[in-house]
Parts: C-alpha cells; structure tokens; sequence
C-alpha cells in the first residue's frame, strides 16, 4: 500500500491531464477545477459487498414497481402506504408521463445509492439518485492509473476487478435498445460532468452527442454521425427532464430535441433513466422506500434509512419542533449538498427562524437523526488523517439488478463537516471489494 500512496501527486497530476475535473455553477458563474484523489482505498469485504448487493438490488426493484405504479394504477396511493400529497406535490413527478411504459418496463436503469457507515457497523442509505447519478467515471479512471502507478499493490490486495462498467453500461442500454445505436447525449464542455460523458461514451463504445446531434423526423430519433443520419435506439441522458423536449417540458429549453417525447411515447427510442424518475428519489419520498420494498415485495428492508421524520405528520412534526437542535433539516428541492441545514450549527434566533419556515411548508422539509458515520484516512501533506467519507453504489438494470463491484468514495476535505458532496468541495477514493 506505501508503494501506492508514494503516487498520490502524480495520479493526481495524470487525472489533470486526462481532465478529470469537476465544473461547479455558483453564484450566476461556472467554475472548474480538479477532482481531488485520495489514493486510501475504502475496502469493502466479499461477506459485507455480498449483504449490500442484496440491499441494493432489494431497494431498486422496489423503486421501480413504484414509479411503474405511480404513473399506472397508482396501488400504492390507493392502498394510503404512500400518500398522494408526496406524490403530486414532488417537483419530480410529471403529469406528461402517465400511462408511459418505458421499454421493458423499466425506469431506473442506473441508479445511484449514497450510503454511510455508521459507526455501530451499519450501512444507512442516505438517498437514491434515480435521474442522472454521476460518479462512475471517477473511481473507475482512478483505479487504472493506480494500476498503472503501482502494479504490485494490486498483485498483493485481492480486489474484484471494476473494469467492467462499460460492458455493463453497453448491457443494459443494448437490453432497451429499440432498434438503433446507442447515444450518450450531453450538454457539452460546460457542463459539470462532460468529463464523465466523454469517457463513458468511450468505455461503453456509444456515441457522444449534443442537442444539434439529435433530431426526431417520423416519431424516429436521429443522430447525425459522419456516415449520415443513423437512427438512435437507445439515449442515455445526461440533460434534467425539464430541458429535454421544448415541446414537451420546458419551452424555452434550448438544449432539447424537439419531439424526443414523441419518439419515446411511440416505443421508438429508450431514454436512460426514463422522464419522471424524479419523484422517486425525492427527499420526502426516500421515508417511505422501506414500506415500498414491504408493499411491493412483501420482504423485509435489509438496508436501513437514516431515522428521518416528516414534519407533514402531526407527531413528527412535534417531534422536530423540539429536537431540531440535533437534527439535520433538508430542503427537499435542494441537491448536491445544499439546503442540507445541522441544528447544532444554528444560533438560537437561526433556529427559530428555521423553525418558522418549516411550520409555513412542512412538505417542504424533513429531519433526520445525525448519524455518526466513519471515518476514513485521508492523506493531507505528509501525515494521514481522518475525514467523514460516504459511498455511492451503482446498480445496472436490464434483465435485473447488478451491483458493480466498486463505487464512488466522496470525502470531506473539512475536518468539521458531515458534508462530503463534491459540489462543497470534497475529494474523492476508490473503492475496493475485496475478494474474501
């Protein structure tokens, strides 16, 4: 392992020459800069890989006989396990996609799940991220340049090789294939992932393409390749689904394919994730996936949530009004680590008047219990030290769920903080699934 460590700076320097960055708008600007690499790996033993793959799987099948029901039958409402309120109200749900069945019937065909570690030896699922999940590109270019840094770590570590994602990416968008090739759409050089569209394009052998790549003639998509137009049967979305179709969403979309909705209405073409996936991974909507894998499933959860309350519910709501001191309070609408508000971090009069907006809009927000997560070694100068790291799991789905056997490691790079999203400055590592 010194061996590797001895490489930090130069992985770091390669991963700058490969333009492994991380573009960031704030503030009306776009700001880029370096992806920060620790080369501490976080390892993950075969018995307790083998325990989350099950969880995981568990917890996306669930989530899409959910989005499946949400915009056919609508069971779950019915039946009043999920109530309409969190349904209808969620910016995520799209009136526009009722009665749509995706290809295969499958909605979140990569989703991304952001865990913790609690330090009593439990994994906590944090959120599922069933839109557009970053993140794979990162550990998996990592790893390769540590390969190449320092073969003889990986000769003495037994790790399960993660070289894979691209033939999985390719699998799964094959499966949904209706007919055609397959097209990573992007917004382009400024948008705050291209790196990672370029690079998957790549792995998975797809075409990278922009919005004047893509046209729809006859309810077909197009992409214009240097062998002409070459029909597209299968997109793999990289644009928010209010931007994806001006005639559809959002008219004043200017980074859209006009008529793409009609395409994929007509079963012509799949789009990864589907449109509408949104309301499945909205922060209020994560309290019940535990009753959804109960509902629908008839099973047990084997991974558990964050002790969350909804202030929408009389009792939970009492219960935040006189512990929000020590809870951490969520902006359901917010992402990327913001909205995200520490009780113990407010004054009193902040606190009162956090307070205040969650009595005026209480589906607005939930609260959760501060789970006191591990740490993970971080080198920092020439000494090592400990910052809180989460993980992000990714689950493939065509024929049915596969956990790929590694992840995004996101760490703080603030010895204070609990925030480890990469949009607030964090780092990023490796992941390691050890084969026994």
């Amino acid at each position: 392992m010194e061996a590797l460590l001895a490489h930090k700076d130069e992985i770091n320097e390669q991963l700058a020459r490969y333009g492994v960055k991380f573009g960031i708008y704030k503030e009306g600007s776009f700001n880029e800069r370096l992806f920060p690499f620790d080369p501490h790996p976080r390892m993950i033993g075969a018995e307790e890989f083998r325990q989350l793959e099950q969880g995981l799987a568990q917890r996306v099948v669930a989530l899409n006989n959910f989005l499946y029901d949400i915009y056919h039958e609508k069971k779950i409402i019915k039946d009043q396990v999920v109530p309409e309120e969190f349904v209808y109200r969620s910016p995520g749900y799209l009136a526009q996609c009722e009665g749509i069945t995706p290809p295969h019937g499958c909605y979140s065909h990569i989703s991304g799940i952001d865990l913790v570690l609690g330090k009593d030896g439990e994994w906590y699922v944090l959120e599922d991220n069933l839109r557009i999940p970053s993140g794979a590109s990162y550990p998996l270019i990592a790893r390769a340049l540590c390969r190449r840094c320092s073969p003889a770590t990986f000769q003495q570590h037994r790790v399960l090789d993660n070289r894979d994602y691209g033939k999985l990416l390719k699998h799964t968008m094959d499966h949904v294939n209706t007919g055609g090739i397959n097209v990573i759409f992007t917004l382009g050089r400024y948008n705050a992932a291209y790196f990672e569209h370029a690079y998957l394009a790549e792995q998975a052998g797809a075409v990278l393409a922009e919005s004047n790549d893509l046209f729809v003639e006859n309810r077909r998509l197009y992409c214009r390749t240097s062998c002409g137009a070459t029909q597209v049967g299968a997109l793999y979305r990289r644009v928010s689904d209010e931007y994806l179709d001006p005639l559809f969403f959002e008219a004043s979309s200017l980074i859209g394919i006009p008529n793409l909705m009609d395409a994929y209405m007509a079963g012509n073409v799949a789009i990864i994730n589907a449109p509408g996936n949104g309301v499945a991974d909205d922060k209020g909507i994560y309290y019940f996936v535990p009753r959804m894998i109960s509902y629908y499933l008839g099973e047990e959860p084997i991974l558990h949530n964050a002790p969350t309350y909804l202030p929408y519910f009389p009792e939970d709501f009492a219960y935040v009004m006189s512990h929000a001191h020590q809870l951490v309070i969520k902006d359901v609408a917010e992402a990327g680590g913001y909205g995200v508000i520490f009780g113990s971090n407010l004054t009193q009069e902040e606190l009162e008047e956090l307070k205040k907006a969650i009595k005026a809009a209480p589906r607005r927000f939930i609260a959760q219990e501060v789970v006191d997560f591990q740490d993970l070694p971080v080198s920092e100068g020439e000494t090592t030290v400990e910052r809180k790291a989460d993980l992000r799991a990714f689950v493939l789905t065509a024929e049915s769920p596969v956990v790929w056997p590694s992840g995004l490691t996101r760490f703080s790079r603030n010895p204070d903080s609990f925030v480890v999203n990469s949009s607030q400055g964090g780092g990023f590592k490796d992941t390691w699934i050890l084969c026994h």
